[in-house]
């Protein structure tokens, strides 16, 4: 309990502190947290679902938090100039864990949407708040959870009430800005009322040369006919760890779409839990990444199908490069009486070096007659036929290479629903490829 007892310590020692700047629902969960991260720690190399990932290695060092919620000086609408082409998104930032309301995006919202940050969401709207915060997650099953919900003091919130469509995509910019070794503890919840419609694209950049450290939680809840997208853009620096764990509760006839991509980064685990809980729900589940050097990207999804009629559709890629790592553990759960299913696994994977290492897990677990299922990985090297067919063309064996990993992950960025967006990153992917994403800097890979 090394790692785990300074969080303790942290916690019991300015418990006050972190509950004067924070708001009454935020507070309301953090003893209960205490008492499950107490109980729990943090997940061991020894259970199976983090067997490639060391946590308590990773939380060890001794980083910085911002409890005090001190500016940091830095204004992010003047350094950072991230509009994608032929994309007009209303643009928001978190820098570190801290929402940045000094300056909003000038953007008429519909009635009685709110963009903005959590501290005064809860502020705002309690019962709202109350109603739904913590509750697509708990802090009694993952101790990671557990301490995000002990230390998290603010994040961002997208809601938008019954019938109502946001036109215009939501992009949030979430920066780690600091001179010290800093953690971070972010939250992000989207309600999505009945028959509402958004989209949000969340990009992670790092912009300084020291480590940094995140715990996310992000909780989503699709309404009855609801319509959500999420993207996730990792886009940061090998010094730079990132534990991410999304919840999706859906009710009847909602379509939610998550993809997440990973272009730079340091030591990611990003959890994925969707619950279908309403007939005809839909759900499409994709990502990628991009990694080479000592990089780490550990996948873990979890889908329920809690309900008849239901779909949904799984898809994830990755590319290997040097001694980098990729793992990938995806779980579909069809339950009982969720009886027509269409439930569709694939992981594909792509290692480039010897030295560079894939493990991977699909599984299938199924209680329910009369349903379609599916679940398949693939793990290899670049086709050589295909190589020595374009070589042949008089294309040379790196360019040759680098056109074949780049459609390989062609149909990851092509489930994204904006188009612009799409093609932007067509154009990232091929400039990550290139090596010309080698670091984040000021934003600049979506300039």
């Amino acid at each position: 309990m090394k790692a785990e007892q300074q969080y303790i310590d942290l916690f019991t020692q300015y418990e006050d502190l972190i509950r004067q700047h924070s708001s009454a629902v935020l507070n309301a969960p953090r003893k209960q947290a205490l008492e499950d991260f107490e109980r729990l720690g943090f997940p061991s190399v020894k259970g199976e679902d983090y067997k490639y990932t060391d946590v308590g290695q990773a939380f060890a060092f001794n980083y910085g938090i911002n409890l005090k919620r001190i500016d940091i000086p830095v204004n992010p609408y003047d350094v950072f100039r991230c509009d994608v082409p032929h994309l007009s998104t209303s643009l928001y930032f978190v820098v570190n864990d801290t929402f940045y309301e000094k300056r909003l995006p000038n953007v008429d919202l519909p009635e009685g949407v709110y963009i903005g940050g959590l501290k005064t969401f809860t502020e705002l709207y309690p019962d709202v708040a109350e109603r739904y915060y913590g509750k697509a997650t708990s802090s009694n099953k993952d101790g990671i959870i557990a301490l995000n919900t002990m230390l998290a003091q603010d994040g961002f919130v997208v809601y938008v009430p019954r019938d109502i469509v946001v036109k215009r995509p939501i992009q949030l910019i979430q920066i780690f800005r600091s001179d010290v070794d800093t953690m971070a503890n972010r939250r992000v919840l989207v309600i999505m009322e009945p028959h509402s419609q958004a989209k949000l694209l969340v990009c992670d950049h790092s912009i300084d040369d020291v480590k940094f450290i995140s715990t996310e939680v992000i909780e989503v809840f699709a309404g009855e006919g609801a319509f959500f997208d999420y993207y996730d853009l990792e886009e940061s620096t090998e010094s730079t760890t990132r534990f991410t764990s999304l919840h999706v509760k859906q009710e009847a006839s909602s379509n939610v779409l998550v993809n997440g991509i990973t272009l730079n980064n340091g030591l990611s685990r990003n959890n994925y839990y969707i619950e279908l809980n309403g007939e005809y729900a839909e759900s499409t589940l994709c990502g990628m990444s991009i990694l080479d050097r000592e990089q780490q990207v550990d996948t873990y999804t979890h889908i329920t199908h809690a309900a008849p009629h239901c779909t949904s559709n799984e898809l994830f890629k990755n590319v290997l490069n040097d001694h980098s790592t990729g793992v990938f553990s995806g779980r579909i759960l069809v339950k009982e009486g969720a009886e027509k299913t269409a439930a569709f696994q694939s992981n594909r994977n792509l290692c480039a070096t010897r030295e560079s290492r894939m493990y991977s897990k699909p599984q299938l677990e199924i209680y329910a007659d009369d349903v379609k299922c599916s679940h398949g990985m693939t793990t290899g090297q670049i086709d050589e036929a295909a190589l020595f067919y374009l070589q042949s063309r008089g294309i040379p064996q790196e360019e040759a290479r680098m056109m074949l990993s780049i459609a390989f992950t062609a149909d990851v960025v092509d489930n994204i629903r904006l188009d612009g967006l799409k093609e932007r990153l067509h154009n990232l992917v091929e400039k990550r490829f290139r090596g010309e994403l080698a670091h984040c800097a000021g934003c600049r890979g979506c300039q």
